[in-house]
């Protein structure tokens, strides 16, 4: 039968294919209740998708939700848009676009495993020796699964050229821009690759093979490559982009790669519909197996959906998605165990195996131009669908607040967005306080607060948090706490208590005799309310602060309510050393120098890791996502202390300011602090030449001198560079920084006072290896030693 909400279809009375019991979610803790869904939720779900289509975004699309083997299929808007409206059905053929890679190539590639006739940490070379030209010989199979090959994102666009045979030449070659391993960027040209693989080891093209040994035994008879040529009926099939020739592509892939292969690829050219996909999500729920037909060991399923990326790297496993810049249809609420995918064409499909659920989204957003966008809509439909669950209780998401230790995450949602780039964002990126403010102050009513911020406590309108609580009605601010460089942020020195001449109220100074609130301060205040934009840097010393006061209010047995701030680096990129020294005020906790998180998500893992017992409440951003840098957010610059001047500065800074104790300028009383580094007794070019010669990724170095103003080497002039970022998803601040090290302890042994780094590097073993000279790459394996075991740490505490 049909029901309808808002006038789109809402298709029901599907079969309940038998209960399995599985692990609940952790965070939360769940509880069962006999209802598969929540009708009101359902409802969401169905104006959610019509709000979309009304807006343009998209035509139309299927939307399948399955929970328990219980599922719940919706229909909306049109199929056709041009040159004449037809209705969505629910077996609309779509073309999956990217999701060939984990529906296709993926599984056909561990079937090969599994018969012993590939490894996962085979060489590609191996099996396809022209691979090995152009510096590649070390790229795995597993690299290419995960996307850390090194290679392009795709194939270059021009050229006279067609056929499978002639892509993989194209393919082999490539030379990797980066060692295999080391970083993520996605890519076509591995899963070109894989798909060739299938053909050479299995003697089958890939459509043949995936065909025999997936699609029918799981009965996903409408899905396939060419489906034109295979018989289905044109009218069934949902259009992509309008062509110059004034038609619409329907029943040929959208991809204009797999299109010149000829429709077949591995990484493009499947099309499906959303029962089928509903199968194969089903398949995975049930590790490996449906209706009797075993596709993969359970083993098989188990390691492609868990965690095969290293440290500083976004999660993924085999094909499959965990929590990179693309893991938007997650959602808020799913969360550790989770994966899935997108594709270009407006597809997705999430899996949540700890609650037994799947959501699937097939749109052809790109019908009739590229003007639609389906990321948003993914993200609600995602968080709409955990809501949905009868027998799940999560975390309520009311007015922005949100607990600590969550494990809610969020990212990037589209195969639109380049490896690390921030690409287009939603309008309007709140911060905490605007979230805040837009509720009116919620739970603050009749209760006196103290407030911790300085001057980069402000709303979009740039007004300052001091102001809006002074001003907020049944609020009564009694106090304000001002961390390193003072209330107004000017001050480069240790900072008095004072009073604020605006609000005559008293600011007591956490950067002078005492480093946290004290006891007889807390003694008139119901909340702590900390509001200060960080850089996602562990010496900076704002961190150290909030870890202070969070342990003060927890010790004094008060609520503390951070109001969330972006992380202006994204809260992707993780870079080590992990602290292994002693604490302090530049080292407050065990973190990496380059943390990836947002001052609300320290908090948790603060209160968390140092059973510190604080009533914590995290005012959330809205709008941000991980991968997002402070340019994409919208939001109005302010240094957050007198030398961080720039994005480029907080960019660099944790490689540059690795070195501030070490008888080096890095360019205080300049123009530019931390894009210079130099000293009196550096020669400019010589050491531009040895930087350059290094071939970091991202950054240049250009010969300079410079006469600081303040600070070391005041009024004496340097010689020494400036740098100059080239691409800041490639550079890796701390590795800028060891280059830096290494090369003046090298050049000027005597001069250098490389011990001096310790303060801020906080790790001996790393410091030991750039002073024994030792290679960047073997620096970096002691360096990042404890990446892996952080970022398990991090994970549960991750708001976004």
């Amino acid at each position: 039968m049909k029901t309808f909400f808002g006038g789109v279809a809402l298709v029901l009375g599907i079969v309940v294919a038998g209960c399995n019991t599985t692990s609940t979610p952790t965070l939360p803790s769940p509880s069962r209740t006999p209802l598969a869904f929540r009708a009101e939720k359902l409802a969401e779900i169905d104006r959610i998708a019509g709000s979309h289509v009304a807006a343009g975004e998209l035509p139309g699309g299927v939307i399948w939700l399955e929970h328990h083997g219980s599922s719940h299929p919706f229909t909306f808007g049109n199929r056709t848009v041009e040159p004449a409206r037809e209705a969505m059905t629910v077996d609309t053929l779509f073309d999956a676009a990217s999701l060939t890679k984990v529906i296709a190539t993926t599984p056909s590639i561990l079937r090969l495993v599994e018969s012993g006739r590939l490894d996962l940490d085979d060489p590609v070379a191996r099996h396809l020796p022209a691979f090995a030209a152009h510096g590649k010989v070390g790229i795995t199979v597993r690299h290419l699964l995960t996307h850390t090959s090194g290679l392009r994102p795709g194939l270059p666009a021009g050229g006279d050229w067609s056929g499978p045979a002639a892509a993989l030449a194209l393919a082999c070659a490539e030379t990797p821009t980066q060692p295999p391993g080391t970083r993520f960027v996605y890519s076509d040209i591995n899963f070109i690759v894989l798909g060739e693989l299938v053909r050479a080891r299995s003697g089958r093209p890939l459509d043949e093979f995936a065909r025999a040994e997936v699609f029918r035994p799981l009965g996903m008879l409408d899905t396939g490559y060419l489906p034109l040529a295979n018989g289905f009926p044109v009218g069934r099939i949902a259009p992509t982009e309008r062509q110059s020739n004034g038609a619409c592509l329907r029943g040929i892939v959208h991809d204009p790669t797999a299109r010149r292969m000829g429709g077949v690829a591995g990484h493009a050219g499947l099309f499906t519909t959303a029962a089928d996909l509903a199968r194969y999500g089903r398949m995975l729920l049930h590790q490996g197996e449906l209706d009797g037909h075993r596709i993969l060991r359970r083993e098989t399923v188990a390691a492609m959906t868990s965690l095969q990326t290293g440290a500083g790297i976004p999660a993924r496993g085999l094909g499959w998605d965990i929590d990179s810049p693309y893991a938007g249809p997650r959602g808020r609420h799913f969360g550790a165990g989770s994966y899935g995918h997108t594709g270009w064409t407006g597809t997705s499909l999430w899996i949540d195996p700890p609650s037994d659920t799947f959501i699937i989204l097939l749109s052809n957003r790109n019908h009739p131009t590229e003007a639609g966008d389906v990321r948003t809509l993914r993200r609600e439909l995602g968080t709409l669908a955990a809501e949905a669950l009868a027998d799940v209780e999560w975390p309520p998401l009311i007015g922005g607040l949100f607990p600590s230790a969550t494990g809610e995450q969020g990212g990037r949602t589209d195969d639109t967005v380049g490896a690390g780039a921030a690409g287009p964002v939603d309008a309007g990126v709140l911060q905490g306080i605007d979230v805040w403010e837009r509720d009116g102050f919620p739970g603050l009513r009749g209760l006196r607060v103290g407030l911790v911020t300085n001057h980069t406590g402000r709303d979009r309108g740039r007004r300052a948090t001091i102001d809006l609580l002074k001003a907020a009605p049944g609020v009564e601010l009694v106090a304000l706490f001002s961390p390193e460089h003072g209330i107004r942020g000017v001050q480069d020195e240790k900072v008095g208590d004072s009073r604020d001449e605006a609000t005559g109220l008293p600011v007591y100074s956490l950067y002078g005799e005492r480093h946290a609130p004290s006891a007889e301060q807390l003694t008139g205040l119901d909340v702590l309310v900390f509001d200060i934009q960080d850089i996602g840097c562990r010496f900076y010393t704002y961190i150290s602060t909030l870890g202070n006061c969070l342990e003060a209010a927890g010790m004094a047995h008060k609520r503390f309510i951070v109001l969330d701030r972006v992380n202006p680096v994204n809260g992707i990129e993780v870079e080590g050393p992990v602290l292994t020294a002693a604490h302090s005020f530049v080292a407050w906790h065990e973190i990496p120098v380059r943390h990836g998180m947002t001052t609300g998500e320290l908090a948790g893992l603060f209160n968390a890791e140092r059973h510190l017992g604080a009533d914590l409440t995290v005012i959330r951003c809205e709008g941000w996502h991980r991968a997002d840098w402070f340019d994409a957010t919208q939001l109005p610059w302010t240094n957050p202390s007198p030398n961080m001047r720039s994005l480029n500065a907080a960019t660099l800074y944790p490689g540059v300011g690795l070195l501030e104790y070490c008888a080096v300028s890095v360019g205080r009383g300049t123009g530019t602090p931390f894009e210079l580094i130099g000293a009196p007794y550096i020669d400019d070019r010589r050491f531009a030449g040895e930087l350059n010669a290094a071939e970091l990724p991202g950054v240049r170095f250009i010969p300079t001198r410079f006469t600081p103003t303040a600070s070391v080497f005041q009024g004496k002039e340097c010689g020494g560079v400036q740098m100059v970022i080239t691409d800041r998803t490639t550079l890796r601040a701390t590795d800028l920084g060891v280059v830096l090290a290494a090369t003046l302890q090298r050049l000027y042994p005597n001069d250098l006072k490389l011990e001096k780094m310790a303060t801020l590097l906080g790790d001996p073993p790393t410091l030991e290896a750039i002073r024994t000279g030792r290679p960047l790459s073997e620096i970096r394996t002691v360096r990042d030693r404890l990446l892996p075991e952080f970022l398990r740490r991090r994970q549960r505490h991750l708001l976004y």
